[in-house]
């Protein structure tokens, strides 16, 4: 058993070597910057940077509307996820194309998808063609507040395919025997769905969750491409801030932002496995 252990430890250890080099140790190493004024001294000043941090409004602005976009769009993602993958399993071997190509925005480049949404949320593109056509006027899609509904279509978009493949593989591990069970007594699809796969299917459903919301604190990649370095104040997320903050050499306020962040994300997943803990217990 000892020698097993030692043989998995082996293969494991370039992985590991590379997270403790790239991950670890800056994390840990930029707790110096967050409590230091960045002068060529050095000083150590406490938590001034942080005082100073929670006292800016373009911070504060971030990492609301980091929080608000997240709390949309990661339960949206998720059901959304959900629902194409019951009715995926419901067709069985009439979607296998659909399945195969399900993954393709995933794989996609993330410029080559700017250029699309660039292309279909224009004020002369596709949508508001769609828009004219039912009668209703034109939209500035990407300017001002009306900017979040492309950017939550291209995250969810692009996030979809991954999770649908993830929801598609517990969904094909439900006993056949149960769904039939349940067709037989009259259970519609909804009844089934809620009363029968997504209990058998729980920590598959959680894992999705999980994932669709560190998905959704990375939103800003899709706001930078739609709208830059400097968006409209309604999709100004945190990690703007963060990087605008980086081109300035700031790295006293980019560290003391990031553990702030990194400590409200911990605090959140922490209740978050609290809840899904009780719930287990309370199924089980």
């Amino acid at each position: 058993m000892f020698e097993r252990k030692k043989s998995v430890l082996l293969f494991l250890a370039p992985g590991l070597a590379m997270l403790l080099i790239f991950y670890v140790i800056p994390f840990v190493g930029g707790i110096g910057y967050s409590v230091t004024d960045g002068t060529f001294q050095n000083a150590f000043v406490g938590l001034e940077n942080y005082k100073r941090l929670w006292g800016n409004e373009m911070f504060l602005l971030g990492l609301r509307n980091t929080l608000e976009l997240s709390a949309v769009c990661a339960p949206l993602l998720w059901g959304c996820a959900l629902g194409l993958a019951a009715g995926l399993e419901e067709m069985k071997r009439k979607t296998a194309l659909f399945r195969s190509c399900v993954l393709m925005p995933y794989l996609m480049p993330s410029s080559a998808m700017m250029l699309v949404w660039l292309l279909l949320f224009d004020y002369g593109g596709p949508v508001n063609r769609v828009v004219c056509a039912l009668g209703m006027e034109r939209v500035y899609w990407l300017e001002g507040a009306a900017l979040r509904l492309p950017v939550i279509l291209m995250f969810l978009w692009k996030n979809l395919g991954f999770s649908v493949v993830i929801f598609s593989a517990a969904l094909a591990a439900v006993p056949v025997a149960v769904q039939e069970y349940a067709r037989l007594d009259g259970a519609g699809f909804v009844t089934r769905m809620t009363r029968i796969t997504l209990p058998l299917i729980a920590p598959s459903a959680f894992l999705v969750f999980v994932l669709a919301w560190i998905n959704a604190f990375r939103i800003f990649k899709e706001v930078y491409f739609i709208a830059g370095a400097y968006p409209d104040y309604s999709v100004y997320t945190l990690q703007n801030y963060m990087n605008n903050m980086f081109a300035r050499l700031d790295y006293q306020n980019v560290t003391a932002a990031a553990y702030s962040f990194a400590a409200i994300v911990l605090v959140l997943f922490g209740a978050l496995f609290a809840v899904q803990k009780r719930a287990s217990a309370d199924l089980y």
